[in-house]
């Protein structure tokens, strides 16, 4: 920046310049640099004045003499730029629009240009400070017009000293000025819906039309005069009664009242300071908005921001619908061979039917909903933590391995076989404990091969040589003892077998004395 002197110090040097004193006297004496004496000079010389370097108005800046604009804006000698013959040219394309780049693009292939880069943007740079353009201030009327854009968030410092970087959301209201702030990580659409309600809810109300700039959360498209504004978003302003209108793009100055209000929130809550989580840094943000902004007396209207939110403002706002936005996300799925999808690192189950298919899956803070290709309802959950899994049977916990819930289940499998089946059952959760879980697994399935008559006889026979292993069992049941008959013929005549009178006479013969 340039020398700044008092009117004082300005007069003297041009008494002493009128005195004769030459520029590097007066330098010497005053402790001035010659520079910014020769500028004042120049500044306080008339047009007629030969020794003046500014040149008459309609001479053009650069031509017929030799003169560069300074940083200070002030003319000083210098070789023309040599962008000059050009000059008509260059100042057409500049008035369509045209970057720099591409002037010089153009300048190139067209003229055969020779010079630089740096001097068509250094020559651009003399067009705009000559030429400055007039933007029309727009005032609105309470509860017409809010601001919305993200800027640089500030630092949260984990515990192991890792640091990451946060975006921060503010709304700005046209009129009163009253602001939002909110830190988020993420730009998507879903964070900004919630940033947007969440600053409806604080004001209490919401405006007629919504400015925001071009993001791609909100505008997957850009064009001034037919965007294309996301779907969602379309959605949530007909929830609230709203308008969005997108700010052309590379035209910051259409949302200029927020746009300063970022920098008044990066310079005055976040500069310097660093949080351990992002609920700390909306807090802070909370408490500098009622605190800080809300008390300062703005510098267009005058009036203390929070004064003017409440009196002109807040009772002219739309009343806010009686829930909240019902906003979802949705996305295809596919089911794994678990029947389970996974939906944001949580895991929520599928009919068996549809294993190995795809399935559309809509979702929002409480419910996870799953459709077919026919968009029927397939399932439906409540939103679980990540890591956890949802059954669609209340209360079921999966296939979790319970060792006495699943040993009293196979005890009662084998007791539906048969009597004995349950009594040598009994014996290998006696015997073998948790090992034995595998062998009456083992005994459910040779229900396939033999019947349950046959398993029961074998389970018999086990118990009978205090067996409890499937090898055995399994061996009994395919070497079955031969049958017996039902009924036994007895024999009336043997000569071993002797007649009732003799067992009556021996009897007799015992009797007498």
């Amino acid at each position: 920046m340039a020398n700044m002197l008092k009117m004082e110090r300005i007069h003297v040097i041009r008494e002493l310049y009128d005195k004769g004193w030459t520029q590097r006297r007066i330098a010497r004496e005053l402790g001035i640099h010659r520079q910014t004496i020769r500028r004042y000079l120049s500044i306080g010389r008339g047009r007629d004045d030969p020794k003046c370097t500014i040149p008459p108005p309609g001479s053009g800046l650069g031509s017929g003499s030799k003169c560069t604009i300074s940083t200070a804006g002030i003319l000083k000698p210098g070789r023309p730029s040599q962008c000059e013959p050009w000059r008509q040219q260059i100042t057409g394309w500049h008035e369509k629009g045209l970057s720099a780049q591409r002037i010089y693009q153009d300048l190139c292939s067209e003229v055969g240009f020779a010079g630089s880069y740096e001097s068509v943007k250094r020559f651009l740079r003399r067009l705009r400070r000559a030429d400055p353009r007039r933007f029309e201030r727009v005032e609105c009327s309470p509860g017409e017009e809010v601001q919305v854009d993200f800027g640089t968030g500030g630092w949260i410092v984990g515990e192991k000293g890792r640091r990451r970087r946060t975006h921060v959301f503010r709304m700005v209201l046209s009129s009163s000025r009253k602001g939002y702030s909110e830190a988020v990580f993420r730009q998507d659409t879903e964070t900004f819906l919630r940033c947007l309600e969440n600053a409806f809810r604080y004001f209490g109300g919401t405006p007629r039309t919504v400015v925001l700039d071009n993001l791609k959360a909100a505008i997957p498209r850009a064009d001034w005069y037919d965007p294309d504004v996301h779907p969602k978003l379309q959605d949530f302003a007909r929830y609230y009664h709203m308008v969005i209108l997108p700010t052309k793009p590379y035209h910051p100055h259409h949302k200029g009242k927020v746009e300063r209000g970022i920098g008044y929130v990066k310079d005055n809550a976040l500069k310097g300071r660093t949080f351990t989580s992002l609920a700390q840094l909306n807090a802070h943000l909370l408490y500098w908005e009622e605190h800080v902004a809300d008390r300062r007396i703005h510098g267009t209207t005058r009036q203390q921001v929070a004064t003017l939110f409440e009196q002109q403002e807040r009772p002219v706002l739309h009343p806010l619908p009686p829930m909240p936005f019902p906003s979802c996300q949705e996305g295809k799925r596919s089911v794994h061979r678990d029947g389970f999808v996974e939906v944001q690192k949580a895991y929520y189950e599928a009919p068996v039917e549809y294993v190995g298919r795809i399935l559309l899956v809509r979702w929002d803070s409480r419910t996870v909903r799953l459709f077919n290709h026919r968009m029927e309802e397939v399932a439906v959950h409540a939103r679980v933590e990540p890591g956890q899994f949802s059954y669609r049977t209340p209360g079921s916990r999966g296939r979790v391995f319970d060792v006495q819930q699943n040993s009293r289940w196979l005890v009662k499998e084998a007791q539906s076989i048969g009597y004995w089946t349950g009594l040598w059952a009994e014996g290998v959760i006696l015997e073998r404990g948790q090992q034995g879980l595998r062998t009456l697994m083992g005994l459910r399935q040779l229900t396939r091969k033999h019947t349950a008559r046959l398993i029961d006889q074998a389970c018999e026979r086990a118990l009978t040589y205090g067996t409890f292993r499937l090898r055995d069992v399994r061996r009994l049941a395919e070497n079955p003892p031969p049958d017996q008959p039902q009924e036994f013929e007895f024999m009336t005549e043997h000569p071993l077998i002797r007649g009732m009178d003799i067992y009556q006479a021996a009897a007799h013969t015992e009797r007498t004395p």
